[in-house]
């Protein structure tokens, strides 16, 4: 209402300002002078508003807006009219649904001082308990340390070591292949590899039977315990 009040005065004043503009045949001093005159002269009527009273929304209204018909609206009336706004205080008071609500999320960002201190007595019994943890688990570790380099190196010597026997197979396997062949020979021709899987095979035959000898040997021999009853 208010506003259309001050529409309807603005273009009452814009039609004001329209009608006494300057024509061309005026004379452009006694215009402006005119203009100047109807403006102090002009005696807008006041508005109808009605400041005294409260405001209240009528809720039945379709002209009323939604927001002005919600229960926040509603607390905001009471609050600053009190009784006067009509309104049941009763009604404003939040539901049970709503008050779990506000306590649940009031125990969540605010919750008492014991459940802190427990909170913050969990908190450092958990670090206390892994910087336990972390301590028993690195003095674990630096006493197998000497064990491990052992084994690192123990592994160094092993593997340079095979690397070396392997090398001095190689070449005996080169040498070999040259006194058979009469000539060197390539280690990844068809011809050289064909001699090496030979030589592994009687190899592999020479193993067998010396490991069979060995057996024999041992079970030919009477056993120590037999020779001291004959002996006594």
């Amino acid at each position: 209402m208010a506003t259309s009040m001050l529409c309807r005065r603005t273009a009452i004043f814009s039609w004001a300002i329209r009608m006494v503009s300057p024509l061309k045949s005026y004379n452009p001093a006694s215009s402006h002078c005119g203009l100047l005159h109807q403006i102090a002269n002009y005696n807008p009527k006041p508005l109808k508003l009605n400041l005294k009273d409260s405001y209240i929304p009528d809720r039945e209204s379709e002209k009323t807006p939604e927001w002005q018909k919600t229960a926040k609206y509603d607390r905001k009336l009471f609050g600053r009219y009190g009784s006067s706004s009509g309104i049941d205080p009763a009604k404003l008071w939040p539901s049970h649904a709503q008050l779990e609500e506000m306590i649940a999320e009031e125990r969540e960002w605010n919750p008492p001082l014991q459940v802190m201190l427990k909170n913050v007595e969990a908190k450092t019994q958990e670090a206390n308990a892994k910087r336990l943890a972390r301590e028993k688990l690195v003095a674990a570790n630096m006493a197998k340390m000497p064990k491990m380099v052992a084994d690192w190196r123990k592994e160094k010597r092993e593997a340079k070591q095979k690397l070396k026997d392997e090398k001095a197979r190689r070449e005996r396997l080169l040498a070999e292949a040259r006194e058979r062949f009469g000539y060197a020979m390539d280690p990844r021709s068809p011809k050289f590899l064909e001699m090496v899987s030979e030589i592994e095979k009687e190899e592999k035959k020479k193993r067998k039977l010396m490991k069979r000898r060995l057996k024999e040997e041992q079970s030919h021999v009477p056993p120590a315990t037999s020779s001291a009853d004959s002996s006594s």
